[in-house]
């Protein structure tokens, strides 16, 4: 099946919707910014590559146990966030597409049902923010794609990060996207 597939944050939301929910939750549930202090060691170690970056994510993600009710919470971030998502998308929207992501699965499963997409993200326990399996980056959105829909070939592709070439190299056409800008995503 030929279809086109998109990276989320950045590409077709403006901003990264995990750092957005977190400030819609930080906002409610204050004590939550001691996780994301407790959290940003690692993250260093991870730009320092002594880091899993699944791993140093799912320490993040901790702060979901200080959040009651998460499936509750991301409904209500949908409410006020949807409007991030970029106008140039909808215009080609096609009824077959592919979102692949990095952000968990339980931030984009209700926007997806509502769009009527389809999407393959980092499968992230909500009360706990433990990871099933690996961030859904780089190499990994390319063995979960296949895994899922191993009949898919990409027709077109659109990302707005270089992490992402290992999918823009299996695409008919690769665009890098920046803000609104769509430009030949650099294969080389």
């Amino acid at each position: 099946m030929l279809r086109n597939v998109y990276d989320f944050d950045n590409t077709i939301y403006r901003g990264d919707s995990s750092v957005d929910f977190f400030r819609h939750c930080a906002v409610k549930f204050p004590r939550i910014y001691f996780c994301a202090v407790a959290s940003a060691p690692w993250f260093l170690l991870m730009l320092l590559g002594l880091a899993d970056k699944t791993r140093v994510k799912e320490r993040f993600y901790r702060y979901l146990r200080h959040v009651p009710d998460v499936r509750e919470e991301v409904e209500r971030f949908w409410v006020t966030h949807d409007k991030n998502l970029k106008d140039w998308y909808f215009a080609q929207k096609r009824e077959d597409d592919l979102i692949i992501s990095a952000s968990p699965e339980f931030l984009l499963e209700p926007l997806m049902k509502r769009l009527g997409l389809t999407m393959l993200a980092s499968r992230v326990t909500p009360e706990t923010g433990v990871y099933e399996g690996r961030n859904c980056h780089g190499e990994e959105k390319v063995r979960r794609m296949r895994e899922a829909y191993p009949e898919t070939q990409i027709d077109r592709f659109y990302s707005d990060s270089m992490n992402d070439l290992p999918l823009a190299r299996l695409a008919r056409e690769a665009f890098m996207v920046k803000g609104d800008a769509l430009s030949p995503f650099p294969l080389d």
